[in-house]
Order: C-alpha cells, then structure tokens, then sequence
C-alpha cells in the first residue's frame, strides 16, 4: 500500500519531469518556476512565426481555441469580451489529475499566449513615448494583476455564493452591465471546469487499481461536484479551492498570490482536527499537493490589526509540507515584535536543510512602520500582506500594481555622464545634478503613464477574476483598477543601485581625489569596453575603487544618497491624478536585460553584463570578493525607502557558514539585527559554489537544484546561462 512519501515521491518526480519537457520545448525561462504543466499531446499544437526582428519562434497553443475578437486590432478589450474569451478558454481547457494527488487541477496555457495586441490602440499615450524611450522605462502600462486578494472571500461564499453576490449587485448597478457579464462568464466557466474535474476524477477511479488512491480520487470527485456551487467544508476541501482558484488566477492573467496562506486554512484544520476526521499527516500531504501547484506567493505569521500573533500549527505544517516536497515555494515567514521567534527558527532550519531557497524572511517592524509613514494607521498596516516577490498588499482592499515599474538608475546614470562630458565642464558634482534632474523627470513621465494605465486599464483587460476576491468591485460594479477598492498605492521599483553608486564612488576616487585618468580618457575607455592591455589595467582600477558593501566607503555614501533621493521624488507628491506611490528598490531577474542594453560603466563592468541586483552590492564589492554577510546586512538596511514596500537582501551562502546549530544562531541573530537596523526582507540560498559551478556547465546533471534567483524560486536548469552565472558570482564561502 502507498504511504503519503511514496505518493509525494511520485508526484516530485512527476514535477522534473514536467520541468524537463518545458524546457524542451520553450527553452530557459528567467522567472518562477509555476504550476503549469505541458498541454497533453492531443490538446497541443504547435506554430511557428517570425517575430519582428526575424527571429523564428515556436510557441505551443490549445488546440481548437481561438478568441473572438471586437477591435480591428485583432485582440479583444473590455469586460464583456474578457470574460466570455476566458469562458471559452476554460470549456476548451483540459482537466489535470495525477491519482498520487489528493487535489485536481493545474493550468496549462498561459495567458499571454491568447492576447494579443496586450493594449487598446485607442487609448494612445504618444506625448510620453519619446521620455519612456529616453528613460528606459519599464511603465506598467497594461500591467495585470500584482496586489493581494482576500481569499477568505471564496472560501467562504463559493463559486455558487459568488454567483449570486454578482447577480445580486447586477440588477442594482445597472449602468456598469457589462462588467457585471464579464463576471459571469468567467464564474460560469469556472463552475464547468471544475464539474469536468469530477467527471474525470469518477472514470480515473474506474480504471485505479490501488485500494487508496481509487478512494481518493473518488473523494476528489465528491469535492468537485460539491465545489461547482458550494463553499467548502473542510481542510482538504479548502486546499482543493484554492488549487481551483490559483490555476484560474493564473490562466487568466499570471496572478499568483495566496496571501495569508496559515490563517485563511486555519479555522479548517481547527474544526476537523475536533471532529477526529483530520490528522498531521494527511494534512501534511493535502498542503503539500497544494504547494506543488502553483509556487503562489504565502505569507506565514504575522499578526492582526491588534497586534495578535497569528503564527499557528498550520503555519508549521505548511513549512514542513514544502520541507517533504521539496519543490520550488514561494514562502515568507514574517517575524519580528510579537511574533512567536520559533517560526523564525523553523524556517531557518528548513533553509538550510532543504536548500531549497524556501523560505524567505519578511520583516514586520519596519514595514508596519513605513506603511504608517505613508499615512495610513497603524492598525490598518499590520494587516498588509506579503504578496510578491518583494511586496505587500492589504488583502482585497489596496491595488498595487507593485513589481512591474521600474527605473534603472544605471542608465540614466549613463544618459548623465554622457550628456554632461558634450554639454559642459565636467565634474562629480554637476553629474550628479544632472542625475538628479534625470532621475526626477523619470519619475514625473512614470507617473503620467500610471494615469492612463487606471484610466483605461478597466476597458482594456479587467482584473476580473481577482475583482471576486475584493471588498469593493462586485458591490460597486467598478474593477479594481478604477476605483473598485478603497486604497491604491502604486509601486516604483529602483533598479541597479550598486552599479550607480560604484560608478559614481569610482568617478570621484580615481579622477577628483587621485587624477588617475581624465574624463575624456574614461569615455574612450567606456567606448572601447575597456579594450586592451591598458584597457584592462584601468578597468581593475576602477573595479578596485570603494565600492558600495564594503562598510562606510564612497560607495557606501553614493547607495544611500541615490536611495534617499528616489524615495524622497517618488513620495514627495502623488500621480496628476492624485494616486499615491511608494517606492521599493528590486530588480527581479531584470539585472540581466538591463545589462545588454548597457555600455561599460565607471565601475569597472564591461558591456553587456549583467547589472547589480536590486539595493544589493555587486558581486566583488569587499576588495574583488563578495562581501561578508555582515557587510551586505547593514548595507542593505542602510539604504531601504522606508514606506512599507521593500528593499531585499540577497543572501548566498556556503553551507559551510551554517553547519551546526551554533552557526544557524548566528544567521537568526544577522537577520534579527538586519531587521532592528530596518532591514525589510531577506532572500535566502544555501549553496555549495563547487555545486553550482557542475551544474552551470551541465544543468541536466542537476535537475532537482533549486535556487532562490531573487524573489522567487526556481530550478537552476530552467534558467539562463547568463543568469546562472550570475547566482554563481553572489555566493559568500568561506568562514
């Protein structure tokens, strides 16, 4: 008979293999490793065309679906075509059960691949194309999802519930019709899809010759009959709709957020573990079918908007449910004051146990803080939510839009120096004016661009799903990019920090104070990329310079200058339209893209490699070696925004720094002080370089190796080579 580590071994290695056919077929993917699986062959069919820059791409797509267009464009725009698009997505879509899974259902297209034209030609915004060019913007403009739903508002209502709730407010609401039949479309799609599920549970049933999973698979088609209109009941009946939810969230427009995962599951557990129909085990093993999922965004701990702990057995159970699976997770533990320090220390545990990357470490302290510096109470700030790779959101009540605006400070670092030595006497001081100026206009055209983005984003692809799970849209018949929900905070993200601040720390060291080599020389030297013997010598030079992580250096000062300067233009005044910003500084895995588009910089880096990722020192910072953990914690903590949005520390360590139980009190104590100075969210890798090193020349050899890239988990083979390289350069060794 299976035991639930046998069924979790069949489905881990039912996952790799999963892993290896995506890749196959659509090469490296720099992002998440998520829930989606590859369409079975007799639902597939494969395309090919030439992109625009005459490149031929060959894309997988669902076989028999198109979408029904209602713009000369040739895509589809408003709720009412969005919605019966998506209905007709999820009839053609194919159920997925595995009989070693307690749970039903994944996705397998993704919704990039069926919309097409992403944004409404006629809204045009033409007056700020030449600045968000100038600038290099990453806009946000059409960006979709990225702000936390209140679950508990399914798992208490249904997919029935819902119905009715949207119907209700439909015959009230009666100017915003359309909406109101986007929402419809998409339930009732829901609703069939899920009703597939249990037929399909019933005929896998039939041919399962296993005592236990034949029984189980006839409960999953219990479930999914039931779940087609009613809330659920129990633990494993709230696992199965959240598995339902987040492949619907994620076909419809990539949303991945589960949100307070511990305290949404809790009242469940508590109810059947009284009745005797739930044990550890078994909900060890629905948690963990439940992870491997999706790797949705899971907040752990934390407290209410009393200040109560909300760390419970089920947040250890998720922990030891991703522990056993040992797959990629998406997990924050949230610490600090007032909540209970063992799940601190349980996740450490698992970190560098599994090393796995999972979990990572949300501070609580100062982001309640600097979201009440915002303006908000703080009752209201404790509730927010990790939600993201790096950001937070009040669940169901805050639109966000948090990790797709981003300014790169590299390159308007570039577009300065550049402008400046043309235009006139060359010095530090009138470069960073010209940075400052650069930095603020950039910020300016972001913020016009966020104003058309929530004045037309509801007629062009609402957020209809996530719409359900929010306090305000049903009942308002407004999306939530539209005023659906009572707060929106947008987020801007800085990116490249550390490549900014070095080349500016390196500028003053070797041209001001030493009359190394001269402004002209440089640009020569930065045109060449560094060419030749003398090329390189002056590169080492520059490499050599006080860079930003090694402790109150020139580097140090330049960070923090640059960091408090973004923070002060991005909250100094909201958008046109009156909508308040917060800032952040995180890259995400853009420290690549970023990279080659960029010439050579001051700092020493040629062009086309990648830039420094987020507020974090480049690899290399502490005199050519990576720095001290030390080091990078206090750096770090020195430059957050300090608005309730963070600014991650990135940790790669050896194993051989956290060996024994000494070692791990000395990692807790790093992050404790790391939060007490303002620190406001740790990524964790425990690896081994020599590892690394195999598995970058020979990724198949490593199918099972897991890093943490930046905020999120993935499989070191699905990345690409040139990311690869850069988790290898992080990693701190030695002692």
């Amino acid at each position: 008979m299976l035991t639930y580590a046998d069924r979790l071994a069949i489905l881990r290695a039912n996952k790799l293999d999963q892993v290896r056919r995506k890749r196959e077929l659509g090469g490296p993917r720099d992002a998440d490793e998520q829930g989606q699986v590859p369409l079975p062959d007799d639902a597939a069919e494969i395309v090919e065309a030439v992109s625009g820059s005459g490149v031929l791409v060959r894309d997988v797509i669902l076989k028999g679906f198109t979408v029904e267009s209602n713009h000369p464009s040739g895509g589809f725009f408003g709720p009412l075509a969005c919605g019966a698009n998506f209905r007709r997505l999820l009839d053609a879509h194919p159920t997925y059960l595995h009989p070693a899974n307690s749970l039903a259902g994944v996705y397998m297209v993704n919704f990039i691949s069926y919309r097409n034209p992403g944004w409404n030609p006629d809204f045009g915004f033409a007056h700020l194309h030449r600045e968000q060019r100038r600038y290099a913007l990453d806009t946000g403009i059409g960006g979709v999802q990225h702000f936390c739903p209140d679950l508990g508002i399914g798992l208490e209502l249904g997919w029935g519930g819902l119905l009715a709730k949207v119907r209700h407010h439909r015959a009230i609401n009666a100017e915003a019709e359309e909406f109101y039949a986007g929402l419809e479309h998409v339930i009732l799609g829901v609703q069939g899809w899920i009703a597939r599920h249990a037929e399909a549970a019933r005929r896998m049933a039939e041919g399962e010759a296993e005592p236990a999973l034949r029984e189980s698979l006839l409960t999953i088609a219990a479930i999914c009959e039931r779940q087609v209109t009613d809330p659920p009941a129990t633990f494993r009946e709230a696992c199965q709709w959240l598995v339902f939810f987040q492949a619907v969230a994620k076909m419809y427009n990539g949303s991945g957020e589960w949100g307070q995962l511990d305290e949404l599951l809790r009242p469940f557990y508590e109810r059947d573990r009284a009745a005797g129909t739930l044990d550890d085990e078994e909900a060890i093993l629905h948690l963990a079918c439940l992870l491997l999922s999706e790797t949705a965004y899971i907040q752990l701990g934390g407290t209410d908007a009393e200040g109560r702990d909300l760390v419970s057995p089920v947040s250890f159970l998720v922990l030891e449910a991703a522990h056993r699976l040992g797959a990629p997770a998406n997990i924050g533990v949230r610490a600090g004051r007032g909540i209970d320090p063992e799940l601190l220390r349980a996740g450490l545990r698992y970190l560098f146990e599994d090393r796995t990357g999972c979990p990572k470490f949300v501070a609580d302290g100062p982001l309640v803080d600097g979201f009440v510096r915002l303006g908000y109470p703080v009752e209201l700030a404790r509730t927010r939510t990790f939600s993201g790779c790096h950001w937070l959101g009040l669940p169901g009540r805050e639109y966000t839009m948090a990790d797709l605006i981003k300014i790169d400070f590299a390159w308007l670092f570039d577009l300065s120096l550049r402008e400046m030595v043309a235009e006139a006497e060359p010095s530090v001081a009138e470069l960073w004016r010209r940075f400052e100026g650069h930095l603020r206009r950039a910020v300016e055209v972001t913020a016009a661009g966020i104003d058309v983005h929530l004045e037309h984003m509801h007629e062009v692809f609402p957020e209809l799903v996530l719409d359900l799970f929010c306090h305000g849209p049903v009942e308002r018949g407004l999306d939530v990019s539209h005023g659906g929900v009572e707060y929106t905070n947008i987020g801007i993200d800085g990116a490249s920090l550390a490549t900014a601040a070095d080349s500016f720390a390196a500028l003053e060291q070797r041209i001001e104070r030493e009359g190394r080599l001269t402004w002209a020389a440089l640009l020569a030297l930065l045109d060449s990329n560094w060419a030749g013997p003398e090329g390189e010598r002056m590169r080492l030079v520059m490499r050599a310079s006080e860079r930003f992580g090694r402790g109150d250096s020139l580097g140090d000062t330049w960070a923090e200058r640059i960091a408090r300067t973004f923070a002060g233009v991005v909250t100094e005044r909201p958008t046109p339209g009156g909508t308040k910003l917060v800032p952040g500084l995180f890259s995400w895995a853009r420290v690549v893209d970023y990279g080659r588009r960029l010439g050579a910089t001051p700092d020493g880096r040629r062009a086309g490699e990648p830039v420094s990722h987020g507020p974090n020192p480049s690899p290399g910072c502490n005199g050519g070696k990576p720095g001290t953990p030390s080091q990078l914690a206090l750096a770090v903590a020195r430059v957050q925004p300090g608005f309730g949005n963070t600014a991650p520390l990135q940790l790669d360590l050896d194993p051989g720094l956290a060996d024994g139980a000494e070692s791990l009190a000395k990692i807790e104590a790093l992050l404790t002080a790391h939060f007490d100075l303002g620190g406001t969210m740790v990524n964790l890798n425990v690896l081994d370089r020599d590892t690394l090193l195999k598995a970058k020349e020979q990724p198949d050899r490593f199918p099972d190796l897991i890093v943490r890239v930046t905020g999120f988990s993935a499989y070191f083979s699905m990345l690409s080579d040139e990311l690869r390289q850069y988790v290898v350069d992080r990693v701190v060794s030695g002692s």
